[in-house]
Order: structure tokens, then sequence, then C-alpha cells
């Protein structure tokens, strides 16, 4: 059958569908995908708030074995941890052990991971460190340091599990690996340079200052240095060297591995045993009449839980915490998912960040009753649970009793632990949240521009606070991804023929790749440009609101580039020109009308939608413009070919825009007009589309390629009510090429999308 009859049947079956009747997406079925069996989703919503009763009934005497070992190994380092980060938040140190019962107790009930452990962790110590010196400074002697560590936990506990609860857990999402890196290793390195002067005995300034006036005043008070730095050095070198010798040892001798790994993970206990003991004999007999010893030790720490109750926040207090609730909520949920998921990708299971944070939101929200303050996933000891062999959440209820233990019958041997010992376990657990070199190096290696952000991020930290530290990622991070949205990039594409091998069938294919030289990795191979007269352009984004005016200028500019202009403008006075139409060129009309003339006609645009996943309403307005202004510079109508549209709503905005449908009578709707004095209204622009439509060159309705792209003989992919969208680029370019092909052949533009008859069609086509 002749192309040209091809067409009439196709253009005939065009009038007989109108665009209502074309097969979109319903509105309707969305409401409702959405609004169906309210009481199943509520029972399903309420079941999935406790993942515990989905593996409790399961549960044997092989994950009891494991769940101890890890549980009880995990509690014999969170206990001296545990006090030590306290120390960190300027408050005693049973509030580290508050908060490190409560975290390990609630979370197994709501956990999707087995192996993080909740509790008391360096940087949020710090930044409670930060927010009690702030409200102290601002309303000095209205509450001390552990009501507003508490009432952070409240509050904070309450705003995360409101998250979780809302299903809100993807603006995680926004912020990437290098941001939380950054901050984490600013972070460490400010922990650590506030620990020397306790591990070297040096008084005498703030530590919680900026970390490099920490770094200075520490060099300074370096001939300050007391006999605390006999027991914090001892400490912190004992830990290294334990670490060391049991990695070393496990590598010589395989077999007994994990003895050493359990060896390794206890050195922390080990160390503290032995410099309380050391600090005993040396400080016994040493008490001056002051009252005070010789080293600064631990002192009383009161027995069991000292301020169980309704904990009721005070109003003022919370007006107070406003400020600084942005920065604590942020660290309690960002580590703790980061956390979470990372370990989830390890040992090969799935984590629900909503059902985390709710997790974490209750786990603070109750520890305020135990006077516990914000606790989340702790990285280091995670790790331990996760090597020790935890086998469920319930891992936890066994730190729990460790830590009960200590809290009711260990606090009277509490009371020597020097507290530059607690200093070393401190710089020694921090340390491993800087990132390594190899690490900065793969940020530099897969994205320069978010290297730049952890950079940034741990410099901002280093030099103010880990506050402005976070701040700066977050938002260096959003500005990338908002940069990223609003400049994607794009390709004008050409093709390149592969030829079949052993492994598949006979006969060869063409793809399509840009056409700019790094197309392709491969020199020897030729990218050929499209058919003269068609466009294939790939848009590598979703087509949004800040975007769209690239499609556009890449699009307009590259036509007016590469293709003839349709009217003559040789013999038009420079009176009667567009004020933005420059003229003639210093080489006069006739040549600029010569070069013209050797540019091909634009037939059609084809574009690659394979990428673009979401569309809206500017967006579809814009490819309005864009269309207007390309027909306009060829003085005749442009097919406007969609490939790989995937999504039924993208298919659904087309058509409201007037694309697809291959009728040319709502070619000039506005879609989004700014005020009723829209296009084609005014006078002059109904004349431009008149003389347009008068003239025979309608735009046509190309064959639908769709048709041919059966499966299995059982119909086509894509509705024959929609032409121009294309299940794939191929179909989409082959559709184009054969609508111009017609065109040449025939002596006219191949246009029916506004046939009404087969008469027509043989006037306008005479074979």
């Amino acid at each position: 059958m002749p192309a040209v009859d091809k067409l009439k049947n196709v253009g005939k079956k065009i009038v007989d569908y109108p665009e209502e009747s074309a097969p979109i997406v319903s509105s309707g079925d969305w409401i409702k995908s959405h609004t169906d069996n309210p009481k199943n989703r509520l029972v399903a919503y309420l079941y999935s708030l406790f993942p515990i009763l989905g593996w409790i009934t399961r549960y044997n005497t092989g994950w009891l074995i494991g769940d101890v070992i890890s549980g009880v190994t995990v509690g014999m380092v969170l206990v001296p941890q545990g006090m030590s980060y306290a120390t960190i938040a300027t408050l005693p140190v049973q509030y580290g052990l508050y908060s490190s019962f409560v975290g390990v107790l609630i979370y197994p009930f709501f956990a999707t991971s087995k192996d993080v452990s909740i509790g008391p962790v360096a940087v949020m110590s710090l930044t409670i460190s930060q927010i009690i010196l702030h409200v102290q400074k601002a309303h000095p002697g209205e509450w001390e340091g552990p009501q507003i560590a508490t009432t952070t936990a409240f509050i904070c506990g309450f705003i995360v599990l409101g998250i979780g609860l809302l299903r809100l857990g993807w603006i995680v999402e926004f912020i990437p690996l290098p941001a939380v890196s950054g901050f984490m290793t600013g972070s460490a390195i400010n922990i650590a340079a506030g620990q020397v002067p306790g591990l070297m005995g040096i008084t005498g300034f703030n530590t919680r200052a900026a970390t490099y006036k920490v770094i200075i005043n520490t060099l300074k008070g370096l001939p300050g240095t007391t006999r605390d730095a006999a027991f914090g050095l001892f400490g912190l070198t004992f830990l290294y060297a334990v670490r060391i010798a049991c990695d070393k040892l496990a590598k010589r001798y395989p077999r007994r591995a994990r003895i050493f790994f359990f060896i390794s993970v206890l050195r922390n206990g080990f160390a503290i045993i032995i410099l309380t003991l050391a600090a005993w004999l040396y400080t016994r007999h040493r008490k001056n009449k002051a009252g005070k010893y010789p080293i600064k030790i631990l002192g009383t720490v009161p027995r069991g839980f000292q301020h169980v109750g309704i904990f009721t926040p005070d109003s003022k207090l919370v007006s107070a915490l406003a400020g600084e609730l942005p920065v604590a909520t942020i660290i309690l949920l960002l580590e703790h998912i980061a956390i979470s998921k990372s370990f989830g990708r390890i040992n090969n299971y799935k984590i629900n960040p909503n059902q985390e944070l709710i997790a974490i939101g209750v786990t603070n929200t109750i520890g305020s009753v135990f006077g516990a303050y914000p606790a989340t996933g702790s990285f280091s000891r995670s790790a331990l649970k996760s090597k020790s062999g935890v086998r469920t959440p319930l891992a936890g209820i066994f730190t729990a009793i460790v830590v009960i233990v200590a809290l009711y019958g260990l606090t009277p041997a509490f009371f020597f632990i020097p507290t530059a010992g607690l200093s070393a376990v401190i710089i020694h657990a921090v340390a491993d949240l800087v990132a390594k070199p190899a690490q900065v190096y793969s940020f530099w290696r897969v994205s320069p521009l978010e290297f730049f952000i952890w950079a940034a991020a741990v410099l901002v930290t280093i030099f103010t606070t880990i506050e402005n530290g976070i701040y700066t990622s977050i938002i260096a991070s959003v500005a990338l991804l908002l940069l990223r949205i609003a400049h994607p990039r794009g390709h004008f594409l050409g093709k390149v023929t592969l030829e079949a091998d052993s492994r598949e069938s006979k006969g060869s294919r063409e793809v399509f790749v840009p056409l700019t030289p790094d197309g392709v990795n491969n020199p020897e191979v030729k990218v050929q440009p499209p058919t003269p007269g068609i466009i294939v352009y790939r848009f590598e984004e979703s087509l949004l609101f800040p975007n769209q005016s690239l499609l556009n200028d890449a699009l307009v500019d590259h036509v007016k580039a590469h293709t003839r202009r349709g009217k003559d403008m040789s013999n038009v006075s420079l009176s009667d020109r567009p004020w933005n139409d420059p003229g003639p060129s210093r080489h006069g009309a006739d040549v600029d009308q010569e070069v013209n003339n050797k540019k091909p006609t634009l037939h059609a645009v084809v574009l690659d939608f394979s990428t673009v996943s979401h569309i809206d309403t500017t967006s579809i307005q814009s490819l309005v413009d864009t269309r207007n202004q390309v027909e306009r510079w060829a003085d005749r109508p442009v097919e406007f070919h969609f490939a790989t549209v995937l999504s039924p709503w993208i298919r659904r905005a087309l058509i409201a825009g007037g694309f697809g449908l291959g009728v040319s009578a709502d070619r000039t709707r506005e879609v989004a007009a700014f005020s009723s004095y829209a296009v084609g209204e005014t006078e002059e622009q109904d004349r431009e589309l008149r003389d347009i439509e008068s003239r025979g060159d309608n735009v046509s309705a190309a064959p639908n390629a769709n048709a041919a792209a059966s499966s299995a003989g059982k119909g086509p992919l894509y509705a024959v009510e929609t032409p121009f969208i294309h299940f794939d680029l191929a179909r989409a370019v082959g559709a184009a090429e054969l609508t111009l092909g017609s065109r040449g052949a025939g002596g006219s533009s191949g246009g029916l999308s506004r046939v009404s008859s087969n008469q027509d069609v043989k006037e306008a086509n005479p074979q």
C-alpha cells in the first residue's frame, strides 16, 4: 500500500477519535485508588507500627543465643561510653546511663533493623552541650542542664515521631552522604579537640569554643599539664595497642579470630577497670584538707533511677529552645537513618525509614520520663552488635539488663574512675567518625561538587559551630539539587548502526546517541545526524517549571541555527522587521538568503522522553510556546513526536496541551494563560493562524508506528488515538521520516490532520 494511502487511513482514524475519547488516566481513578478499603488500610497501618509482631512468633533458641552474646557485649561497651558521652553533654554521668537504658529497651518493639543500637552518641552529646550553654547564657540561673537536655529529648522525640507517623521520612533523602560525612567528620574533630584538655589535665579556657580556638589554647596550655595526663595518655595508648594487636593476631591466627575480636571489643571496659584501680591506689590516701584528690575523678554516681516521673515541659523553656530544636532534630533523625540504611545494605535486609523515625521518636519521648537526654543510633556500637552475631532487635533487651545492673550494682565502683580516662575513651571512639582519605578521594572522583560540600561542612564546623556546619551542608546540598534540576543535561541525537554479533539474530539495529564529540567512546564510530529536516532531542531530567526554559531555548536556538527560515526576508525593509530582528548581516540580505536556502526545511521535532518521569503545567505551556516559535520560524506547521512516554500522567498532560493527537485545531491553545489576553486572541495572531491553516500544509497525522509494536499479536502497545506518542525512539523517528518521505513524493506537506474525505487526500496528493 502506498505511503499516502496509509496516511489517508490514519487521517480518517484521527478525525473519528476526538480528544475527549483518548485513553488517558482518570483523576477519578487516582482518587479511588487512594480511598479504597479504608478499614483494611487502617488495620495494615496500625500493624506496621509494631514490626516485632511479624517475627516474634518465630523466635527460637538459635536466635536467643546470638542475641544474648551480642546484647551483653554491647552493654559492656555502652556503660563506659554512656558515661563518657554524658561528660561531653556537660551532664552528670548518670544521665548517660539513663539514655542508654531507655534507648536499647524501647527500640526493639518498633525496629526494622536488627543491628542498630540506640543510646547516647558523641555528635548529639556535643549538640546538647551547646544547647545548654546557649539557653543558660540567655536565661542565667533559670534551668539546670539536665532539665534542658530532657526537654530537648521530649520535644525532638515528639517531632520525629510525628514525621514518622505521617510517613514523611523521605525528607531525609534530601541530604546526601557527603554532607552527612562532612559534618560528622567536623564534629568528630571538634569533640576530639575538646577532650584533649581533659586528657592532659589542662584548664583555664572554654573547651566548647570553636575547634580552632580550642586547639590553639590547648597548645598554649601544654606547660600546665597535670598528673591527669598520665592516666589519660596511658588509657588512650592502651586502647589503640589492644585494638592493633588484636587485629594483627586475628590475621595471624584466623582460627582464634573470634576470641581476639571479643578481647578487642571489651578494650574500653578493660581500660576503665585498669585506670579505676590505678586511680584508687594513687588517690585513696592523698585527699587534701579541702576534700580534693590530686587528679580529677568521677566522684559519687547516684544509684538507680533518681528522676523517674511524669515529665511536664516548661512552656517558657520550650520557647527558649525553639531556635535550637531544628539542628537537634536533624541530627537525631539523620544519623539514625544513615546508620540503619548502612547496616541494612551490609547485612542484606530492608529498613523502613518512617518506622525507624517512629522508633527513635517513641524512645526519646518515653526517655523523658526517666530523665534521659536525646538518644539515636550509634555507628560504633551498631557495628559491634552486627559483628557479634546479633539475630534480632531483641538483643537490645539484654543490653538494657547490663545497663540496669551497672546502675544499681556498680555505681560505688564508678567513684574512682579518672575523668582523663573517660576523655581517652571518647577520643578513641570519635576517631572512627573521621572520614578516611580514600573515602574523601572517592567523593572527588564521583562528584567534585559533592566533595566541596563535604569540605565546606568540615571547615565550617571546625571554624564556627556544629550547628553552622549542619546548616551549611544541608543548604549546599539543596542548592546543588536545585541546580541540577534547573540545569539538566540535554542532547541532540544522531544515529549509530550496530551490527548484530553471534549471540544476536542476524541483521542490525539503530541506536541514538548524542551528536557531541563525546557521544560515543570509540572515535572510529561515526554518529550520523538524523534525516535533514528532523531534529531529535533527549532531555535528561523531569520536565518541570525550574528547567522548562532550557528545553525551549535549546530547541528554538537549534532550529534557528540549523534549519531554513520559511519566510524570505531579503526584500523586507528594516521598518517592517520586528524590533528584535537585527536585519541583514554585513554581507547583505541576498547572501543571507542564499545561506538560508542551503539549510533544510524543518519538518519534525522528535523528543525522547525516556528520562522524563514528571511534567507540569508550566512545562506543557513551554512546549506549546516552543511549537509556536519554531512554526513561526519555519512559516509552516511542524510535527512534534514524543518517544518512550512511560507515565500515563505525562500522556494525559501532553494531550491536554494539544500534543500527540495529530490534530491542528488546538495547536495554539494556552494551557497556563497569564491573562485572558492569550495567544491567538488578538486580531493579528488570528490572522497569522488563519494564514497558516489556509495554505494546506497542516500537520500530518503520522502513521501509528505504535500499532506495529504489538506483543505477540495481541494489539498495539499504545492506542491509535495518539499517533504522535510512540513506544520507542526508533519508531518515533521512523514515523517522522515516513511523513517527510510522503511529503517529498507528493509535492505537498503531507498534511492529513484535517483531511475529512478521500477526495481531499487525492487533491492534496495526486498520484
